[in-house]
């Protein structure tokens, strides 16, 4: 079963095997380095880290013209069911069976509202897909905004992702050291794939000192796509 990942700038990316996809941190309108727009997505789940603007915006809109299912943390998922969304909500610890396998909430050290409002806890999100056919499954781990904290190395431990797609822009995230840190904790099989960052002036504009010693490094270009075999 060969699942792909693909960047769509900033924090967000698609993750499909084909016949599912989802949609994580997909913020679009207002991204300056986005070559798609919202109205562009087409899935069937949308699993948010937390209700910042740049990862949450666009989350009622695609829901809504795909009929997709939200998966966020428990105030965030109520907020979006009260906009007439479908939602699945969870939190750090838990894990959601899904069609394509299940979609489960780390923890993250950030903050988190949409539009001012308290939106729970900021998470990092695992979406695994299954395996089919004896084939073994695939599992990503996107770690959300967050400062570096040593469980990390447990949550690569439990889940053994196949891909660790981490915040390198520092300021409001790791930085790209501390984002190289993250990767050697969380040991990804295939690759550690750097986001939030290059997207505005604040942010690092270089994954250059993103070097983390014995992970391999994927550093995507915005619409490029990663392809799990």
């Amino acid at each position: 079963m060969g699942v792909s990942l693909t960047f769509l700038g900033h924090a967000g990316f698609l993750v499909s095997d084909g016949e599912h996809t989802v949609a994580i941190d997909p913020f679009l309108t207002g991204n300056p380095v986005a070559t798609i727009t919202a109205d562009q997505v087409k899935c069937d789940a949308i699993a948010l880290t937390h209700g910042h603007e740049d990862h949450a915006g666009d989350a009622a809109a695609i829901a809504k013209q795909n009929d997709a299912t939200i998966y966020a943390a428990y105030e965030l998922a109520t907020h979006f069911g009260n906009e007439g969304c479908k939602v699945e909500p969870g939190n750090p610890g838990g894990k959601i069976e899904t069609a394509f396998g299940y979609i489960a909430f780390t923890q993250a050290f950030h903050s988190s509202s949409f539009v001012g409002q308290y939106m729970g806890m900021p998470c990092g999100v695992i979406v695994h897909f299954a395996g089919t056919d004896g084939a073994a499954g695939k599992t990503i781990y996107h770690t959300g905004d967050t400062a570096l904290f040593g469980d990390m190395k447990l949550i690569g431990e439990i889940y053994q992702p196949d891909v660790a797609c981490i915040c390198i822009g520092d300021r409001f995230t790791m930085g790209p050291e501390l984002g190289a840190k993250a990767a050697e904790l969380i040991a990804p099989s295939v690759a550690a794939v750097p986001c939030h960052y290059k997207t505005w002036p604040l942010l690092a504009q270089s994954a250059e000192q993103f070097t983390p010693t014995g992970v391999t490094v994927k550093e995507l270009a915005v619409g490029e796509l990663l392809t799990l075999d």
